[in-house]
């Protein structure tokens, strides 16, 4: 029997180039499951992304899941792409062994927690305020930097990292520091500023995005205190869901949210396609 991926539409094409298509997982032209494949809307054209791959209970533990991803693989390198990302429920063990099995690596994990209902208390001497809008100039600067950076530390070319983050700024920022459900704040301890933290209040939820301890203050807790702010954050906006996404290999970052309480919700994977 021969296992097959069949487009059950055109292909699609986006003004920006960004291309997408659904597919049937079919076995000898009977239709046993489904997937979803495009390029990466954060990192473009070169990168490409398998959804929603799934097959139908009775042709489940017969390897169609593991033929399907190997030719969803060979369309994206027909597309131009040199990697291929996927995103699995934490829970999903046989997808992730599967993932394994096929090469992909983890890169980073998206967690969450209830918070509420009530709000954290700071430490003593510890407060926290707005960010000014001269503020906010030289902190956006530094923060595409370093998020491009962190994407480059872990084998992004620095092109698609530098183009990523600031396309990513552009899209949550369209109107700099006074944008609607951005909240970017400055901890301070004792009127010195120690730390910056970004929250975004979304339909839903609130979000961590950027949460970033002074170099010469690192060390005392600071971390861990930005984080409860995010947590009032959340609760001033009415939010009682605080979301964030830590990489798979900042250890410290891990073991603070899982003190905290954050729960793994999906871990987001990785191939490069040689």
């Amino acid at each position: 029997m021969t296992t097959t991926l069949r487009p059950t539409g055109p292909l699609e094409r986006a003004a920006d180039g960004a291309l997408s298509r659904h597919y049937q997982v079919c076995v000898n032209s009977r239709p046993v499951g489904e997937a979803d494949l495009s390029t990466d809307e954060r990192f473009g054209p070169t990168v490409a992304r398998v959804g929603n791959l799934s097959i139908d209970e009775p042709d489940r533990g017969r390897g169609r899941g593991t033929v399907a991803a190997l030719a969803a693989e060979e369309i994206a390198r027909g597309w131009g792409c040199t990697r291929i990302e996927a995103s699995v429920p934490a829970g999903a063990e046989t997808a992730l062994g599967l993932a394994g099995a096929l090469g992909y690596v983890e890169r980073n994990r998206g967690m969450s927690k209830h918070v509420g209902p009530t709000a954290p208390a700071l430490p003593d001497g510890v407060h926290a305020r707005p960010m000014t809008d001269a503020e906010f100039e030289v902190w956006e600067a530094r923060a595409i930097k370093e998020y491009a950076r962190s994407w480059i530390a872990r084998g992004v070319p620095e092109a698609e990292a530098r183009a990523m983050s600031e396309r990513a700024h552009a899209r949550l920022f369209p109107d700099g520091a006074g944008t609607p459900g951005m909240v970017v704040s400055v901890l301070e301890q004792d009127d010195e500023p120690v730390g910056t933290l970004w929250v975004a209040v979304r339909d839903d939820d609130a979000y961590v995005y950027d949460v970033e301890v002074a170099e010469q203050h690192r060390g005392k807790g600071h971390g861990r205190s930005l984080m409860l702010l995010a947590e009032r954050e959340a609760l001033t906006a009415g939010r009682t869901t605080l979301g964030l996404t830590v990489f798979a290999d900042n250890i410290p970052a891990r073991r603070l949210y899982d003190s905290l309480g954050y729960e793994t919700r999906v871990i987001h994977l990785y191939k490069a396609l040689l």
